[in-house]
């Protein structure tokens, strides 16, 4: 009702307008939205082309690609807010994946990292990973918070620094009790199934279906907690004055440090939570997972209006960013562009939006 309210108005301001002000008011809205524009134009382009980008199991896919991603999005968006950012989320991801899969590795697997290790496939074990794996990282993020806060360091700098530290730990996690570096697999079907088993399945015709599986309602849980902690605390408020403006949140009694170290140790519990739920879902990690899952959660971020400007960004805006980021890599598979491309496409994306993210930013100002 209120976007209907505001298009009302916003359609009556403009029929006031001189026609020099509405070519400029067309031009800006175009110019403002010219992301969206191209990427719809880029969707019905792939659709022409191939006819499988909007079948059924083209759409679920799609979905579930992007539940997998959200977690770390829905932490590195806190970070953007704040005008930094996190470098150290996708190495985070990858040794919260590590260790996920080393707890919950079946206990019959000729080549378990921990032999010893308690069987932990069951839901009281598995409950405990999910802690553990939050805990370590909640750690990470409390490191990178304490220092931007009260160093004044910038987040780049900070992060970089982590993701070193962190890639290093990793490195040594796989080389752990004669594992080498190899590949963590032979994950326990009871991890596997309440992370990737099927929700439900949907038909597809010919007596065929496709299934849902459970992560993208675990997705969609931790997307309502992050809206409900930004939009209905203290803590969020506190985290968009900070955003806006730390020197006068911290004249209107805002606790600067605290507010900055729990952004960033909440970004680090839900790139945990990612990397839980990446290890289930590769089930043959390595060193290298999670290797720029960063670069696509910030992509995503700017994509759905989270700015670096900071003090503005939405939970819908980072789901919506996902959801298209995710759409934009299928369309590019269906088309058969290659991965190296996709790598300059996807930096190409992320200049453009952040390019258009400053643009509104220097009208306004």
């Amino acid at each position: 009702m209120n976007a209907l309210a505001n298009m009302k108005q916003n359609m009556a301001e403009f029929k006031t307008l001189d026609a020099k002000d509405k070519k400029s008011r067309v031009a800006d809205l175009l110019l403002n939205n010219a992301i969206y524009i191209l990427l719809v134009i880029f969707v019905i382009y792939t659709a022409t082309q191939n006819k499988n980008f909007l079948t059924v199991n083209s759409l679920v896919n799609i979905v579930s690609l992007a539940a997998s991603s959200l977690p770390i999005a829905l932490g590195i968006g806190g970070c953007i807010v704040l005008t930094g950012t996190d470098l150290s989320a996708g190495r985070v991801v990858g040794l919260t994946a590590a260790i996920s899969a080393a707890m919950l590795q079946a206990v019959d697997w000729g080549k378990r990292m921990f032999p010893n290790l308690p069987n932990f496939s069951n839901p009281p074990g598995i409950v405990l990973t999910i802690l553990v794996v939050i805990i370590v990282g909640g750690l990470v993020g409390v490191v990178n918070g304490f220092f931007v806060a009260k160093f004044s360091l910038h987040p780049f700098i900070v992060t970089l620094a982590t993701q070193l530290i962190v890639y290093g730990l990793i490195l040594e996690f796989y080389m752990l009790n004669g594992n080498n570096g190899q590949p963590l697999s032979g994950l326990s079907d009871t991890f596997k199934n309440f992370v990737t088993g099927a929700m439900f399945r949907i038909p597809t015709g010919n007596g065929q279906s496709v299934a849902v599986p459970w992560y993208v309602l675990y997705a969609v849980i931790l997307t309502a907690v992050m809206w409900f902690i930004w939009n209905k605390t203290t803590f969020g408020k506190n985290m968009f004055a900070v955003g806006s403006n730390p020197e006068a949140a911290n004249v209107s009694g805002v606790n600067v440090f605290k507010t900055t170290v729990m952004v960033h140790t909440l970004a680090g519990c839900m790139y945990g939570l990612e990397g839980f739920i990446e290890s289930a879902r590769i089930q043959s990690n390595t060193a290298t997972t999670g290797l720029n899952y960063e670069c696509d959660a910030i992509a995503a971020c700017v994509i759905g209006g989270v700015s670096f400007v900071g003090g503005t960004g939405k939970i819908s805006g980072i789901v919506l960013g996902v959801f298209l980021l995710r759409i934009i890599f299928v369309a590019l598979n269906m088309l058969s562009i290659s991965q190296n491309l996709q790598y300059v496409i996807k930096g190409l994306i992320i200049l453009i939006a952040c390019s258009i993210d400053m643009r509104k930013y220097l009208v306004k100002k």
